[in-house]
């Protein structure tokens, strides 16, 4: 696993010579020396990662993952490809943390391809100081959500800077996976009387995140939504090869996803407000601090865009999945204004839903 520096000469985890040592981290800290490609840096990747995400690929220890290309070409005639970074503060939050974040997030952005996920990268960049135990906690996260899905985590590489050169831990993550035959899910296949379906509450994750870092004296019991979709993708395709578009709604929201999808098949939107799902204690929040639920980070919300004849085929199908039992459709494709995305209020009047200007909720995820 290429947790390390990349000249094999410094890195003794990589030379492979006699057993695999053993040895357990004995400080309570990360130091600079756990980068440094010496023992403390064998001992931290070794105890932590190698221990937690061993796998026949892994268990190589080589500067590279080597896959299949057979097994790959039998599941599917094209890879996805993905690569995502994650800077959620803070760490730990109501529902999750960042490792589960990093697993699920990069898991979907294949799923919504219509992509099987296999194989996930995990890179890290620890400031120097992070308590051993939080890293630990982290990386366990991500050994249980990669089981979960059902995917591999094959490679990977390592990074400590110093004090203040970074905020406690950053994680990149890069996913591969195979999408099936016949399967062709893009933005530009949205045609006008397509329907919207959104497979649960709105905004959970932005909400919960706000919350966590203390700043507003404010408490609920609203849980990020951080869960893996790729099941739930599955069960969609299972009934509907036909999808027409897929996204997993996660910064800049539900209004950003709409937005983008119209701008790309030259068409309009219209959103149904009274039917989009979204918690009490979520728009409380967002009214207390003059945010727009439409545009707050999810980590488990997909939507897909569909053939109205085929709506409630897909929908039986989401609601007999866990991840999608409150999904419901919340509008349409229209033919005009082109590239625009509108929301019948629930007073009867329409106004445009633009896409997210600046930055609403920094380092959100």
């Amino acid at each position: 696993m290429n947790i390390s520096p990349k000249h094999k000469t410094q890195n003794p985890l990589l030379q492979k010579i006699g057993k695999p040592h053993k040895g357990k981290v004995k400080d309570t800290h990360i130091t600079l020396a756990h980068g440094s490609g010496g023992k403390a840096m064998r001992d931290l990747i070794e105890d932590i990662f190698v221990n937690s995400f061993d796998n026949p690929i892994l268990s190589q220890l080589e500067d590279q993952a080597s896959l299949n290309l057979a097994s790959l070409s039998q599941q599917g005639d094209r890879l996805a490809f993905t690569t995502d970074s994650y800077v959620v503060d803070p760490l730990f939050f109501p529902g999750s943390d960042i490792g589960e974040l990093a697993i699920n997030g990069t898991i979907n952005d294949l799923a919504v391809s219509g992509a099987k996920p296999l194989y996930l990268t995990c890179s890290v960049i620890i400031e120097e100081g992070l308590p051993v135990e939080t890293l630990r906690r982290v990386v366990a996260s991500m050994k249980v959500a990669a089981q979960k899905a059902g995917v591999q985590i094959v490679t990977g590489d390592t990074k400590v800077v110093q004090r203040g050169a970074a905020d406690k831990l950053f994680i990149n993550t890069t996913g591969i996976g195979v999408i099936p035959q016949g399967i062709n899910i893009s933005a530009h296949n949205i045609q006008v009387g397509d329907v919207v379906i959104i497979n649960g509450e709105l905004g959970n994750h932005g909400a919960a995140i706000l919350i966590a870092r203390g700043e507003l004296a404010l408490e609920t019991n609203v849980e990020s939504d951080c869960q893996a979709l790729h099941s739930l993708v599955a069960d969609i395709l299972g009934v509907c090869p036909e999808i027409h578009a897929m996204r997993d709604a996660t910064r800049g929201g539900l209004a950003t996803v709409l937005n983008e999808f119209s701008l790309s098949s030259h068409v309009g939107i219209r959103l149904d407000e009274e039917s989009i799902p979204v918690r009490e204690e979520v728009k409380g929040v967002c009214e207390i601090l003059g945010l727009d639920p439409l545009y707050l980070a999810n980590e488990g919300k997909l939507v897909v865009v569909v053939r109205r004849e085929n709506a409630e085929t897909v929908l039986a199908a989401m609601k007999s999945h866990s991840a999608g039992k409150d999904a419901c459709v919340i509008g349409e494709v229209i033919p005009s204004p082109p590239g625009v995305v509108l929301l019948r209020t629930a007073f009867g009047t329409e106004r445009i839903v633009d896409m997210l200007v600046g930055e609403q909720l920094p380092r959100i995820c």
